[in-house]
């Protein structure tokens, strides 16, 4: 049975001036292995803070994460061995050569084949000639391909993108959404994707949109709304 990430009423806010605002309530989701999501909705409402949550990197204000393999609940540590994550910044060490990027994460959990399964995904992604360039010679798009390389290196069961082509022109990022869906349904890994983009979500099997504190579905055929 695929691995599921399961959020239960689950509420975030913050505190700003002494003010409490509050970015969504009591949302019901469940992300399954092997199927791709994407959350749109305007600046502000909380799409990067419902990824955090969602992966496990964020804890929420109330409410409760759960990860259940085979119908069993596993701690969250177990998740967070399970997810790669890719940012709309990049994130690269700067000090770092390509293939150094993506060989860390691996040898910080003591791959012994670390560089070989590094220099395997960057080929994947198209970069086996640009294995020792540091990120300050490589274009946009081309980092963006380093760090899924970084995120998919471990084969994680749950890959969350946050705007992952919002800093590329039109052309690379259509290149990187096709990357991204083709390498995640491959390793049958879950892809969710925050985006501003109605093309990129709509590549999506399920496409949920955040506003005013509340989830909607959005069904890709008809656009109907449904309450989540």
């Amino acid at each position: 049975m695929p691995s599921q990430i399961q959020l239960k009423n689950v509420s975030q806010q913050f505190i700003d001036n002494s003010s409490r605002i509050t970015l969504f309530s009591d949302l019901n989701l469940t992300i399954e292995q092997g199927t791709s999501y994407a959350i749109s909705g305007p600046s502000g409402t909380g799409k990067t803070s419902l990824l955090m949550i969602m992966s496990g990197l964020e804890k929420p204000f109330s409410g409760r994460l759960c990860y259940m393999q085979s119908n069993k609940t596993r701690k969250l540590d177990a998740l967070r061995n399970d997810i790669g994550f890719i940012f709309q910044q990049f994130h690269l060490l700067p000090e770092l050569s390509a293939l150094s990027n993506v060989a860390l994460p691996l040898k910080l959990r003591g791959e012994k084949y670390a560089e070989d399964k590094a220099e395997e995904w960057l080929a994947k992604v198209g970069l086996a000639s640009r294995l020792h360039h540091k990120p300050s010679s490589l274009s946009g798009g081309e980092q963006q391909r380093v760090a899924i390389a970084r995120a998919l290196v471990f084969n994680p069961k749950f890959i969350f993108a946050d705007e992952p082509t919002g800093n590329l022109d039109s052309e690379n990022a259509n290149e990187i959404a096709d990357l991204l869906f083709s390498c995640c349904e491959q390793h049958n890994a879950a892809l969710v994707v925050v985006t501003h983009s109605e093309s990129l979500a709509q590549r999506a099997e399920h496409v949920y949109h955040l506003e005013l504190g509340t989830c909607t579905q959005l069904t890709n055929s008809t656009l109907r709304l449904a309450q989540c």
